[in-house]
């Protein structure tokens, strides 16, 4: 599914020497290079403030902590998605309403949105999945005029553009009141362990955000806020500065695999491809078909026999995961994600993937579909 390993080779030198850097002057903690990955980070994204943390999943606590929320607060978060959206929430005794998403784009919807919206609602979790933004301007309207606050995971779609009404491109994560992503590896900018980062335009919830993830210090042993530890190691931030020059790169070479997967699978009845929203870019963190049929499984299984890896995320959605089932409240009648969990499939996707590697994978899929 992923290819770490050539994507490494191609810049060897400069990760290596980058990291040993680091092992030369031994400041494996708050080093130098932390610094200044957040601030090239900033500037990539052109965002106020990015503090890098220890994981997207830390990035999401943090950011709910600083918000000081009650326990029992509704938060609102897509059904499709992955767990640690809605994890972090229960963690802090808040509830996650679980909402149902647009069948085509796999994301939330304004729509979806207003019918869940109680006095109990306190925050809204859009989550930018596989690759592409929510609409998410209609959102942060009605958040605003909600009094609800706008936490963005990005940690899918790390380098997607939204256009806004006016015209203007911002970048996902950035348009919220807080933003979230993960370095995990295979992420659009992975590093070499676990990573993540907490964006935000507010100097209030910075400040705040930057001590939560430090024991809730400012000042060594004066503690203002309960606190965590959770820090981006700076061998981490090493590998992430390297990385983070090639970004728009790895973007386009997605891009580029999505396009040829669209070429040679558009006249396959059997399956339907990703859409392109008119508002956002696309960084094809995954390529995800929809199986037609019943016959997803049967397809997953036949590239498996021929070499051939494919992911389903996510076979069950966040409604019906024993956890939440005490803890968790849904919204409305989930039909668009109890499709998506029979109907979804996601094929290999990375930046090295060859023509010819596409070409093999699309022409197995016509195969399975020429013989049913």
């Amino acid at each position: 599914m992923v290819d770490l390993k050539n994507q490494y080779i191609k810049i060897k030198s400069e990760i290596d020497e980058s990291i040993l850097r680091v092992l030369n002057k031994t400041n494996f903690i708050n080093g130098e290079e932390v610094n200044e990955f957040s601030k090239n980070l900033s500037k990539y994204l052109n965002v106020e403030h990015v503090i890098p943390c220890a994981s997207g999943t830390d990035a999401l606590q943090i950011a709910f902590m600083a918000l000081d929320l009650s326990p029992g607060d509704e938060v609102i978060v897509p059904s499709f998605s992955y767990v640690a959206t809605a994890e972090v929430i229960s963690l802090l005794r808040l509830k996650p309403v679980m909402v149902d998403v647009c069948l085509n784009s796999h994301n939330l919807t304004i729509d979806n949105l207003k019918k869940s919206i109680t006095k109990k609602t306190k925050a809204i979790v859009p989550v930018h999945l596989f690759g592409q933004c929510v609409d998410i301007e209609p959102i942060l309207n009605l958040a605003r005029k909600n009094k609800i606050y706008v936490i963005e995971d990005a940690a899918q779609a790390l380098g997607a553009k939204y256009k806004l009404k006016s015209g203007m491109e911002v970048f996902a994560g950035t348009i919220g009141d807080i933003g979230c992503t993960s370095f995990f590896p295979s992420k659009n900018l992975g590093c070499f362990g676990d990573g993540g980062a907490i964006f935000t335009n507010n100097k209030f919830l910075a400040d705040k955000i930057r001590m939560i993830a430090n024991h809730g210090q400012k000042k060594k042993y004066h503690h203002k806020y309960i606190g965590v530890n959770s820090r981006l190691d700076t061998i981490q931030a090493a590998v992430l500065n390297v990385k983070l020059k090639y970004l728009e790169g790895y973007s386009l070479a997605r891009r580029e695999a999505a396009n040829q997967y669209d070429r040679q699978l558009k006249d396959l009845e059997g399956i339907n491809l990703p859409i392109r929203s008119h508002f956002s870019s696309h960084v094809f963190h995954q390529y995800t078909i929809h199986v037609k049929n019943g016959k997803r499984d049967l397809l997953k299984k036949y590239l498996e026999d021929n070499g051939i890896p494919a992911m389903i995320y996510y076979p069950i959605p966040l409604n019906q995961q024993e956890a939440f089932i005490l803890l968790g409240k849904t919204s409305g009648v989930l039909e668009n994600t109890k499709i998506l969990c029979d109907t979804v499939l996601s094929l290999p996707m990375h930046t090295e993937l060859k023509n010819d590697q596409i070409d093999y994978i699309a022409n197995e899929i016509k195969a399975f579909f020429s013989k049913q």
